[in-house]
């Protein structure tokens, strides 16, 4: 594990957001960073096929099993 330095703006929307999304702020930043990721790799992805792609690499997930 390491250290990312971002904004207070940033931490401020990632707190929101994991709070919004039930998630830890480090599993939040994780989820963006992963979703971001992704679009890079796949900028002709729509973001519903972004999400197909993680659940796929996540199978347990798509049996509601975390």
């Amino acid at each position: 594990m390491g250290i990312v330095k971002i904004t207070d703006q940033l931490h401020e929307q990632l707190r929101m957001a994991s709070a919004a999304m039930d998630r830890s702020i480090n599993a939040q930043a994780e989820f963006w960073i992963k979703i971001g990721l992704l679009a890079e790799l796949n900028p002709s992805l729509p973001y519903h096929e972004l999400i197909n792609k993680l659940l796929l690499d996540k199978p347990d997930l798509i049996r509601g099993r975390s």
